[in-house]
Order: C-alpha cells, then sequence, then structure tokens
C-alpha cells in the first residue's frame, strides 16, 4: 500500500538537528507534517514550559521524546544518576503527552556485555511503575550491533522484545528503527512476535558505502533497505502510529531545513 497523504508523517528532530524546537514545529506546520519527534536538548533549550506551549499551539501531536536510556554504569552512583535522570526524561514525556520515551539502553562501562544487559533490565524494571503512573509508554530501541560499544547493548528487535515481554505491554513496548533492523535474518519473525508491542517506527536509509558509523543515514530511497516491505509487515501486527524520519547526516544537515523538509515528504510517499 502506497501513501497518499502525510497523515502518519513525524519529523524527527535529529532530521533537522540544527533548528530549534520553535523552528521545527513552524516547519512541520508549513508542511503538512501532524507530529514531532522532540529530543531533549531541544526541551532543554526551549525549557519545558515553553515546549509544551509551542506544541500545544501549533496543534501537533509528539509521537516521541528521544531520548532515556544508557543505562549501565561502572559505579552505583552513576546509575543511580541515570536512573533520575530517565525519571525527569518521564516527566518531560508526560508533560509533551508523548507517544513514546525512546530508550536507548547504553554500552557495558567495561568489558563485561553481559552484566551490562543485567544493568539495562534492572534499570527498567525500576522505572516501568514511574512510567505507568505518569501514562508514559517506554520504548526499548535495539540498536544496529555497531553501535554495541558505545551506544546500546541491545542490538536485535529480539532482545528487545525479550525485554519487553517481562512488562504489560501498555508500559513497556519496542522502537522498530529501519536503519538498525534491516539487516537481521529473522527481522520478519520477530515483527510478526511484535503485535502489541510497538511504540514507535523510524525510517532512514542505510547508503552504500556508508560515509560515517553514526553521521552515514541516508534520506529514504538513497540506500538499499526495502521500507515499505518492512513497514508494511509493522502495519500488518496493528501498528498505525506516526512513522517519524530520524536522520543522522551532517550533509543534510548542512542544508536548509526548509529543503530537507520538502524532501524528506516526498520520499516518504514515495519509499515508505
Amino acid at each position: 500500500m502506497t501513501f497518499t497523504n502525510l497523515s502518519r508523517l513525524s519529523l524527527n528532530q535529529m532530521t533537522t538537528q540544527r533548528w530549534s524546537l520553535r523552528e521545527a514545529i513552524d516547519g512541520c506546520v508549513r508542511a503538512g507534517i501532524p507530529a514531532i519527534g522532540i529530543w531533549r536538548d531541544k526541551i532543554a533549550e526551549a525549557g519545558l514550559d515553553t515546549a509544551v506551549r509551542l506544541v500545544r499551539d501549533a496543534g501537533l501531536h509528539v509521537s516521541s521524546v528521544c531520548r532515556g536510556g544508557m543505562f549501565p554504569a561502572a559505579t552505583a552512583d552513576e546509575r543511580r544518576a541515570r536512573i533520575d535522570d530517565n525519571r525527569r526524561a518521564i516527566d518531560e514525556a508526560a508533560a509533551l503527552a508523548a507517544d513514546t520515551l525512546v530508550l536507548v539502553c547504553g554500552a557495558a562501562p567495561n568489558r563485561d556485555i553481559r552484566a551490562a544487559r543485567v544493568m539495562v533490565a534492572e534499570a527498567i524494571a525500576e522505572l516501568a511503575p514511574y512510567a505507568r503512573e505518569h501514562g508514559v509508554r517506554l520504548g526499548i530501541e535495539p540498536l544496529h550491533p555497531m553501535f554495541a560499544a558505545d551506544r546500546s547493548v541491545i542490538t536485535t528487535l529480539g532482545e528487545a522484545l525479550d525485554l519487553a515481554e517481562q512488562f504489560d505491554p501498555a508500559t513497556v513496548g519496542v522502537i522498530i528503527d529501519a536503519y538498525h533492523v534491516w539487516w537481521d535474518p529473522y527481522l520478519d519473525t520477530q515483527i510478526n512476535r511484535s503485535r502489541g508491542r510497538v511504540a514507535g517506527f523510524h525510517v532512514s536509509d542505510w547508503l552504500v558505502p556508508t560515509p560515517h558509523m553514526l553521521l552515514g543515514r541516508g534520506m529514504m530511497g538513497d540506500g538499499v533497505i526495502a521500507l515499505r516491505d518492512i513497514r508494511m509487515a509493522v502495519d500488518a501486527v496493528g501498528y498505525s502510529g506516526p512513522i517519524e524520519v530520524e536522520i543522522f547526516n551532517q550533509s543534510i544537515w548542512n542544508q536548509p531545513g526548509e529543503q530537507v523538509v520538502a524532501q524528506m515528504c516526498q520520499r516518504y510517499m514515495e519509499h515508505v
């Protein structure tokens, strides 16, 4: 099924990284994009009360707040500080009536990746009641394995589901980001398993060659990911929520925001 409108499109702020929150909101309104994924540094820059007012006045839906997580740490005090910061992130997501708080789970502070995964599970278990009380859904986002050393020890959709399934699906779900999971030979099986657990769906493209480990994502259609196939599989398990375009790419960030948004809307219709 091809989209004929932008009703499910959401601008993840990272795609127009140089824009302030106000500029991103204004850009969404001008382009007819109904939703936005907001990053916490942009909330801090604007102030939470101002952020809430800007979103409300524009009539936008907040598809996500990015990001929570980063749970593993070398000491108990550091781990406690990270839990406390995630509570603040939950508060921000609640204030903005966001669909989900995205959890990028964090890397091992030493070589013990197994222990780091335990820390992630323990942190989510501690935060889940607080999130439930505040009406915030936690979305565990698996990252591509190339980020296991510095961003997340949760690297497959299967791992993310193993964690999420320990909790009420209304409180803990998963984020399916095509960039991070497209390569997985078990992706179809894991998407089928995720019914009722999908808290968000993100798109961009995998460029060949990849120009940069972090800042190498492409605009939809410029790479090798079968985005529509993945989107239709996600739709088939009952997800009908916003689809965030999230692109980390310095060359795209260097372009005028209006140009990026116009191309994003076109490519969304053509490839997602």
